[in-house]
Parts: structure tokens; sequence; C-alpha cells
């Protein structure tokens, strides 16, 4: 397989008061688009109680119609939020848009580093990491048996059966998202490829983490290396001068809003990095944090992460504090895919 582009999309309101139904028919529309112009996958976020900023709450609901609108490109969750989920309504739910895409859904799970979507559900965060993976046992054991029994901490099922099975066999792909330090070596005993992102962090540091799970990867006895796929903030524009003038208001708007996410993160490492963040410039965001650049500044950026940091392929965010006008935003996705892409095929 070769480098994977993707589209991480958040189902934002585009404009100031945009009512649900336009939010949702405009980003339909866009996902259109991207299939049309030949984007790989179209990965969608979910986000709970942040009602100015998005309408994805129910990101398989909105995969399933993403499936009935498109043929070929494939559908991701990133991340499905797994301790927020009942595991066999989730285990059916997956199987559903599998079948309904035929094959073309990817599921992206994650803990979430957001504690608001948490408490609006009464799950305390302190049991995240445990209910992610009593929940994942669960989902692989309904997609693959024809029943099956489980007692856990937080679920127990006796001889219950998930309708219908996944098109894709035995399940369909499995990544996870990696933040806190010691989740790196973990997810690669394991063996799952892993999602990375860098809105607070920065592009070089991720170079030990990516280390420490190729290591345990290797070292557990898996197949091949170990694929990490890098979620990455970034906006391209005809010319360089032009990409970083227009990003540069949303940029910024979102690192802003990223300090107060940050001081209530139950993420060691993200409460650490809060003070660089608070008085961070646009000149020290565009050296190591974000890809922004015309096609020529931007292949050569990606095949740099690309050799230096071995990435198998990126989850593009064109929109990074959500205040880039979708013109804009839809000139930069079709760049991508018309000047940037063909560099990697």
């Amino acid at each position: 397989m070769g480098f994977e582009f993707g589209w991480y999309h958040e189902f934002h309101r585009q404009v100031a008061g945009q009512s649900d139904a336009d939010a949702f028919e405009q980003g339909f529309q866009q996902v259109e688009a991207a299939e049309r112009w030949g984007l790989d996958v179209f990965w969608l976020a979910e986000i709970h109680q942040q009602a100015a900023r998005s309408v994805l709450s129910a990101p398989l609901n909105v995969a399933s119609a993403i499936a009935a609108r498109t043929s070929r490109i494939k559908i991701g969750t990133a991340v499905h939020v797994l301790p927020l989920t009942h595991p066999l309504r989730l285990a059916e739910e997956t199987g559903t848009v599998d079948e309904i895409s035929r094959g073309r859904l990817i599921l992206g799970a994650g803990r979430s580093g957001n504690p608001r979507g948490y408490r609006a559900y009464g799950v305390p965060y302190e049991e995240s990491r445990e209910r992610f993976y009593e929940t994942l046992e669960i989902l692989k054991l309904a997609w693959t048996e024809d029943q099956f029994s489980y007692e856990g901490k937080y679920h127990s099922f006796d001889n219950a059966r998930a309708v219908p099975r996944p098109y894709q066999k035995p399940h369909p792909p499995i990544r996870i998202a990696g933040a806190s330090e010691d989740t790196f070596p973990m997810l690669g005993k394991l063996g799952y490829p892993l999602f990375v992102s860098v809105r607070s962090a920065s592009l070089s540091g991720l170079a030990p983490d990516i280390k420490a799970y190729r290591e345990a990867y290797t070292e557990a006895g898996h197949k091949g290396r170990g694929e990490v796929y890098l979620r990455l903030s970034m906006h391209v524009g005809e010319t360089d001068r032009k990409a970083i003038e227009e990003g540069e208001p949303s940029i910024m708007a979102g690192y802003r809003s990223l300090t107060t996410r940050l001081e209530g993160s139950p993420n060691r490492r993200r409460r650490a990095e809060l003070e660089e963040i608070r008085t961070i410039t646009y000149e020290e965001v565009l050296r190591d944090k974000v890809v922004v650049g015309g096609p020529e500044r931007v292949a050569d950026k990606l095949k740099w992460l690309q050799d230096d940091l071995g990435i198998d392929g990126i989850l593009a965010e064109l929109n990074f504090g959500s205040a880039i006008p979708a013109e804009l935003m839809m000139r930069s996705l079709r760049l991508l895919c018309e000047r940037v892409i063909p560099h990697f095929k």
C-alpha cells in the first residue's frame, strides 16, 4: 500500500450561527467532492458538548449517510470514543456501516483527552483505560463469533450475537490513538496500527514515541514494522505566501481555544505543554507543528515526514480553528488532491 491521504473532518459549523441541517449538508457535499478528487479516506471525529464548534456527536450515523452517498472512498472514525459506547451496540452499528459501504469502514478508536463528554455521559474518566480495552475485546468477539459470552468488570454477556456481522472478514481494520507516553509501547505490543497527532506537541518530537511503539511491535513478533498515521493540521494555497496568510487567523484561533482544552486535560504531557501554547507565535507554529504552503512546499514536507518519521499516511486537518472559509478549505483540498498527492503515487 502506498502513502495514504485522508481528511480529518469535524462537521464543524463553517459560518457563525449555521444551523445543524446546513452544517450536515455542507459536510456531505464536501465528502462527495473528496471522493471525486481521489482522496483515499474521509475521517470522522467524535465531538461531544461543543455545540458552537461541531454537530458530529454520532459519527457512525454520519458514516452510514456517507456510505450511501459514495462508492469508493473509505470511511474512518478518528476516533470513536470506546468508553462511552455499549460494546454490543457498537459491534452492530459498525457491522451495519461496513455492510452498507461494502467493506469501506476503518475503525479508529481512542479514549479522547476531553473529559467533558465523560461528565455528560456519567462515566468517570478514571475508568476510561479499563473501559477502552474491555470494550475493544468484546467488540472483536462480537464481530467474529456466531455467539459469545463474556464476564468483565463493566459488561457481561451470555450467548449474545451481533447482527449484522461486518462485510470485511474477520472484521474492519482497527487503528488506535496514542497520546500518553505509556500507550505507545502498549499498542506496539498489541500489534495495532497507530494514530498520532501534534496539536500541542511538535512534529520532530513524535520520533521517540514512534520508536517506542515500533520497538515493542517488533519485539512482540508482529509482521511488518507497525503502521503509523499522523493527524496533521495543514493548509495548501496557490503559493507559500498566500497559504501562510490565509492560514494564520484560523490556526492561531485554534491554538487559543486549545489552551482552554489543555487546562482541563487529564493527560500530564499535554498539561505540561500548556505554557508553551499560551505564548506561541505563528512563526513557531509553522516551524514544527503544522504544514502550510504551496503544493511543492507541502509535498516536500510530507516527504520528509514519510522518510524521517516513517509515517504511512496522514489525516489532513484542513481547518484547524474552524475559521478558514469553506471555499478556501475546499481549494486547499483540491490542491492537495491534484498537486500534492501525485508526488506520492
